[in-house]
């Protein structure tokens, strides 16, 4: 007897069998690990890079806390729950930013008009803005570098593909990594309160909630390293250890002939365009940290 006719006499047997691709689709997901290239074996916060870089993270995430950000900055974070307005809190993050770190007076984080390397100017939201312009740039590979520090997720790209950690395109990253923090006021740990503070303000906006939406358009879907394809217009893919998307569906199509979506978890936000006034120009720019993630691809 024909599976069709199979079907016309047994109403149940389309739901079985929609049962059993469900079935086959999530054993195959759940078989999907982060590759131990992709990672490293510590980080610095909650979580080990191979959970939260992970696509059961993506599907079920918890939040991700650095060690000792919200601690060392309690008096910040107490403040800002009396501020019922978000810019308000926004301008008393500011000011305990440029005040912790000495921003508005390089001079007092050791500074002086002999220093020739003009590195003092180099704070957390030039290097936002620097992103925002050139994700393989120097700023791009500064930020890059905290992922790896914070999170132990490794770059997938830096001007070129990055697959072998002895090869020249890591060691290019490397150089501009290293060049981009020399000379700065602890930049990264600017990073690590940005990112708490995005936190904090994701949490109190969004309140119950675990994901968002968001769109990236992209030229050429085969570029990004896929794991595994669930079916014509879904894949599980490996994104760069950092990335850009949009809140704005219209706008992700002005950045190439595909589109792709993904539910990204609140706690995989670093940044975006409404956190802090003049930070990012772009319209409602999100910029996520990697990993595994499930995204369907659609066409223009």
């Amino acid at each position: 007897m024909s599976d069709k006719n199979n079907s016309a006499q047994n109403p149940l047997a389309d739901v079985q069998h929609n049962k059993t691709k469900s079935f086959v689709a999530v054993t195959t997901t759940q078989a999907l690990i982060l590759p131990r290239s992709a990672r490293l074996p510590i980080n610095r916060c909650n979580l080990p890079a191979d959970i939260l870089g992970g696509l059961t993270f993506q599907h079920s995430p918890v939040a991700l806390e650095l060690d000792g950000v919200a601690q060392f900055h309690r008096g910040l974070f107490a403040f800002l729950d009396k501020l019922a307005d978000a810019s308000e809190r926004a301008e008393a993050f500011t000011m305990h930013m440029n005040a912790a770190f000495y921003l508005d007076d390089p001079e007092q984080a050791g500074y002086s008009a002999q220093n020739t390397h003009k590195r003092q100017k180099a704070d957390y939201l030039r290097m936002v803005r620097g992103w925002s312009f050139d994700a393989d740039g120097r700023e791009g590979a500064a930020l890059k570098g905290w992922v790896e520090s914070r999170f132990g997720l490794l770059p997938r790209h830096h001007a070129a593909p990055i697959r072998n950690l002895s090869g020249e395109a890591y060691r290019r990253y490397l150089e501009m990594r290293a060049k981009a923090v020399y000379g700065t006021n602890a930049l990264e740990s600017q990073f690590d309160l940005l990112y708490t503070y995005c936190q904090y303000e994701l949490a109190r906006q969004h309140p119950g909630e675990t994901h968002l939406t968001l769109y990236r358009g992209v030229n050429r879907v085969d570029d990004y390293e896929t794991l595994t394809c669930l079916d014509e217009k879904r894949r599980v893919v490996l994104f760069n250890s950092l990335s850009s998307f949009t809140a704005n569906r219209e706008r992700a199509d002005e950045f190439g002939d595909y589109l792709l979506t993904a539910r990204v978890p609140l706690s995989k936000v670093f940044c975006y365009t409404r956190l802090l006034p003049g930070m990012l120009q772009g319209e409602d720019e999100f910029t996520v940290v990697g990993g595994l993630y499930e995204v369907s691809i659609a066409a223009w």
